[in-house]
């Protein structure tokens, strides 16, 4: 009997992630492609199409059956009508790739956004894995959540749900790239934490966030309050998603997660002594890394590739 798999694609604005991924989450090949966003949208949306159908050729020169194509972008996503409404780095706007790539490919597609494919990925199969409820909140160049109930992610009505990057933390804090003062985005994301160390030094830094917490790991003062106001900031941040959504844990991914218990164990603490009704959720790591998205588009990919019966598989 032939294996049938999936192709997903997690298109990033540095990188495309994509794969092979089989009925049982399997990984059968994995690759990666530079997104190159400057070359503008109408490129980009040949690379996406490009990589698709160059996984869609190895599946079945190595014997295999493609059923779906799974997508995963970032921004403002309608879901139902598989148009990438809004994305700044990529500059989509009002794009209908599912369709574009389901006629080019003549394979049936399905469009997610990258942060709820994530959040499914580490619900279903990583540090969510068996919580019914789950927040997973991704914390690097921005800030975004994901809301998973029984594995389900919520999109909201206008597939906007989740921003809580932007839930202002600090009133006339520094300018957000939405346009508002003192969102969580603009003082506690990776981008952030980094700009905001450069600043207190005033002198140019390289450093990244990651730098910032093992030099406030280390000691050095002006680090450790950048760290201590970061740490706050996302605390008052996650009380609102305690209030809003009452989760049995939180999963913290994204380039920031990657400071490990530098980060993870200050902001329990913090959380912890914000609580007052709210239920304390058990706060972890993401399991799956950067490769999140990719399998959460697999996973949205394989439901839509069951949902169309065995009979109807793979081509158009």
């Amino acid at each position: 009997m032939t294996q049938h798999v999936v192709v997903a694609l997690d298109v990033g604005g540095t990188a495309i992630k994509s794969a092979l991924v089989a009925a049982d989450g399997s990984v059968w090949h994995a690759q990666r492609r530079p997104t190159r966003a400057d070359r503008g949208p109408g490129a980009v949306i040949e690379t996406i199409v490009e990589v698709a159908d160059g996984l869609v050729g190895k599946a079945r020169a190595d014997g295999l059956r493609p059923r779906a194509v799974g997508l995963a972008v970032p921004g403002i996503v309608d879901e139902p009508a598989g148009v990438a409404v809004w994305s700044a780095n990529v500059g989509f706007r009002d794009v209908p790739l599912r369709d574009i790539v389901a006629d080019r490919l003549r394979l049936p597609a399905v469009l997610g956004h990258d942060v709820r494919a994530g959040g499914l990925a580490e619900a279903r199969r990583g540090a969510g894995r068996g919580a019914r409820h789950v927040l997973f909140v991704a914390i690097g160049t921005g800030i975004a959540a994901a809301y998973i109930v029984d594995g389900t992610a919520f999109a909201g009505a206008h597939g906007a749900a989740g921003e809580i990057g932007h839930v202002v933390v600090r009133p006339g804090g520094p300018v957000c790239g939405c346009g508002a003062r003192g969102c969580l985005e603009a003082v506690a994301s990776a981008a952030a934490v980094a700009r905001r160390y450069a600043t207190a030094v005033a002198s140019p830094t390289q450093a990244t966030a990651a730098d910032v917490a093992a030099l406030a790991a280390g000691g050095d003062p002006v680090a450790r309050e950048v760290w201590r106001e970061t740490i706050d900031a996302l605390a008052d941040g996650l009380l609102t998603g305690l209030a809003l959504y009452d989760p049995e844990v939180v999963v913290v991914g994204g380039g920031l997660a990657e400071a490990r218990e530098h980060l993870l164990d200050p902001l329990r603490s913090a959380v912890r002594d914000r609580l007052t009704f709210h239920r304390e959720p058990r706060l972890v790591r993401a399991a799956l890394g950067d490769e999140a998205g990719c399998l959460g588009a697999a996973l949205l990919a394989l439901e839509l590739g069951a949902g169309r019966g065995d009979d109807e598989g793979g081509e158009r």
